[in-house]
């Protein structure tokens, strides 16, 4: 979509994102940090992100032109593909979601825990490198990733380029999972790892970050 910016009898087109695959999962944290912000620099800040409109210009926009930008930013988003993708491609790297959660290790655990006890919205490329690692082998729909190490700081700058839709799907896939698995198997750890998750999973991955829902 594209829009109309008059500044000193001067008319410019600038851009707008066209699909919310467009926002990739470094965008949308900054999102999710704008949902602190008033109405009006939340607006502000969006529309920064998710267009090329230069700085001083969007602050002269007209309020209903805002409405309209900010309109087209909900409906992107309530019309995106939130389907599981369980194979991604990062620059040429196909990426495998954990093809057996009911075979995770402790050490996986243990890290997801950790990263959910820090704050989930802050730690979200960290938790999808620990669920998503390089394919090794895939054949006939099957795959197998790389085992894991622990070593994910790289592969979590990598998933930073990771859509929005496709973090949030795999997160509500994982965490139906985790619901699923606790009550068939009732345990301590389980029931920690929930109540941890419970409320910042479903704070930050239900909405938008941006108050677009």
């Amino acid at each position: 979509m594209k829009v109309k910016v008059q500044k000193k009898k001067e008319t410019k087109e600038y851009d707008l994102i066209s699909s919310w695959d467009d926002v990739t999962l470094d965008t949308w944290m900054a999102l999710i940090d704008v949902d602190k912000d008033t109405a009006s620099q939340e607006a502000l800040k969006t529309i920064k992100k998710l267009s090329n409109i230069p700085e001083d210009l969007i602050s002269e926009l007209g309020i209903t032109d805002v409405a309209e930008i900010m309109k087209h930013f909900t409906k992107l988003q309530k019309d995106a593909d939130f389907k599981h993708k369980k194979i991604i491609k990062i620059e040429d790297v196909e990426y495998g979601f954990h093809p057996k959660l009911d075979d995770i290790t402790l050490g996986e655990y243990a890290d997801i825990e950790t990263f959910i006890k820090n704050g989930l919205e802050k730690h979200l490329p960290e938790l999808c490198a620990v669920l998503y690692r390089p394919v090794t082998e895939k054949k006939n729909g099957v795959y197998t990733i790389e085992a894991y190490d622990g070593e994910i700081t790289m592969r979590a700058e990598e998933m930073r380029k990771m859509s929005a839709t496709q973090v949030q799907s795999a997160m509500v896939f994982f965490w139906n999972f985790v619901i699923e698995l606790l009550k068939i198997m009732p345990s301590f750890l389980m029931e920690r790892i929930v109540k941890m998750g419970k409320e910042s999973q479903m704070e930050t991955l239900q909405r938008n970050g941006v108050g677009l829902a």
